[in-house]
């Protein structure tokens, strides 16, 4: 089965990405690829596609990693209704009962302030 996944490349610090069309089962720095089908460089969003092998390897059943759809879609490639969606992800506090916000009011100070008043 294939992939359509990035490949790393670039210098120490400063990652680029090739797209590359590859086996699953094979590391994405083994160096065997089937076919480069793009670049991406995350600094400047600068994105280069083969749009129409991209579409043709989609066709032949080759998977898109999640990274590579959102690219994909960005670009306006057309996929196939069994790529699956990109899942949203939300933040969930861990301890949300501990939050600040989240604790009831105090009031009570400001009354005893007003009892000694009083007295």
């Amino acid at each position: 089965m294939l992939a359509i996944r990035m490949q790393r490349n670039g210098r120490a610090h400063y990652p680029t990405y090739r797209i590359v069309v590859q086996e699953a089962q094979r590391h994405p720095l083994s160096g065997r690829v089937v076919a480069e089908v793009g670049h991406y460089n995350p600094h400047t969003k600068a994105t280069v596609l083969d749009k129409e092998k991209i579409e043709t390897y989609l066709k032949n059943g080759a998977q898109p990693s999640t990274r590579v759809v959102f690219i994909l879609k960005a670009n306006g490639v057309k996929l196939p209704k069994w790529v699956k969606d990109i899942p949203v992800k939300t933040a969930k506090a861990k301890h949300a009962d501990k939050l600040r916000k989240n604790q009831p009011k105090e009031e009570a100070p400001a009354e005893e302030a007003t009892e000694e008043q009083a007295a």
